[in-house]
């Protein structure tokens, strides 16, 4: 099996070279056309349409992985062309080629499709409401991939972290190695969920579905996370405590609860992000472990790395 990956230098498209490594030959594209080591790759930048044309045309895969996303929530809110650009349109071309070839799409969506009212975890069938242009751009694509006829899997997942990159467990650890107290977002609920996680899981829930004789009715959108939930608070505290048991941080910095209200952004957050992933175990057979699991996970990666280069 070819497998196209875009956007390898995202964190979750970093996990899926590895993680689709023993599904088939996979070409790797990035914007630039090299990845975050300096190694020449496949250019496809999806805000320049004839870009992505001319990279599904030359790895002309079979499996078309898009990790590629426009994920500055608060920047898309006055970049909003360039976000529906890439979130949304060019989703839409991806599976016009892929539909075109008889090619399967697999994409990644997001718990801002919902305005975080929910009192339970959402359901891949609950009403979407979109709260900003960036929650607006990623369920447009999703729109995008469903109407353009190819098949698909669509993975929508939340709070996402790695070892790597830019992302909250990181900006936690440089903060809390800076100051004495951090004020962080209670009142905001998510499954904190790591890239390797999500890479892994579509790694098998593909090998599934190639394997499988119902193609079909594996089809559509998933709710993929880490099980459990807790606030940016919890998340911050595990991080901190986390970190300290392992000598990556001096001392524990006091993580102190705050409102949502006290952090003002430019892109409103949804208050409930907590999905319900019961249709990928049904389907797959695939269960995440508790996110506090992903947390000693990753920091375990991140002191490793810190020991490696010591």
């Amino acid at each position: 099996m070819k497998i196209l990956l875009l956007g390898a230098n995202g964190q979750v498209g970093h996990e899926l070279i590895r993680a689709l490594t023993s599904l088939g030959e996979v070409v790797v594209a990035t914007r630039n056309g090299e990845l975050a080591d300096g190694t020449p790759c496949l250019p496809a930048d999806l805000s320049d349409t004839a870009s992505l044309a001319a990279a599904l045309d030359a790895a002309d895969a079979r499996v078309i992985v898009n990790a590629a996303a426009y994920t500055a929530v608060d920047r898309a809110e006055d970049e909003a062309s360039l976000a529906d650009r890439i979130n949304h349109r060019a989703v839409g071309e991806i599976g016009t080629w892929a539909a075109r070839h008889a090619a399967l799409v697999v994409h990644y969506s997001t718990d801002y499709v919902f305005d975080g009212t929910a009192t339970r975890p959402w359901r891949e069938s609950d009403p979407t409401a979109p709260l900003g242009v960036y929650g607006r751009t990623k369920l447009d694509g999703e729109h995008a991939l469903r109407v353009s006829g190819a098949s698909h899997l669509i993975f929508r997942t939340a709070w996402v972290y790695a070892a790597r990159g830019h992302n909250f467990l990181r900006t936690m650890l440089r903060l809390a190695a800076e100051r004495e107290e951090l004020r962080v977002v209670a009142d905001q609920i998510g499954a904190p969920t790591p890239a390797r996680w999500i890479a892994d899981t579509t790694a098998t829930a593909l090998a599934l579905w190639c394997e499988s004789h119902a193609r079909a009715d594996l089809g559509g959108v998933y709710h993929l996370t880490a099980a459990g939930h807790g606030s940016w608070c919890d998340f911050a505290t595990a991080i901190v405590q986390g970190a300290a048991r392992r000598g990556l941080l001096a001392r524990a910095a006091r993580v102190m609860p705050i409102a949502t209200a006290d952090y003002p952004t430019p892109a409103q957050r949804p208050a409930y992000s907590v999905l319900d992933c019961m249709r990928l175990k049904n389907a797959f057979g695939l269960e995440l472990h508790d996110w506090r699991v992903g947390v000693d996970e990753v920091l375990d990666e991140v002191a490793a790395q810190v020991e490696g280069t010591g």
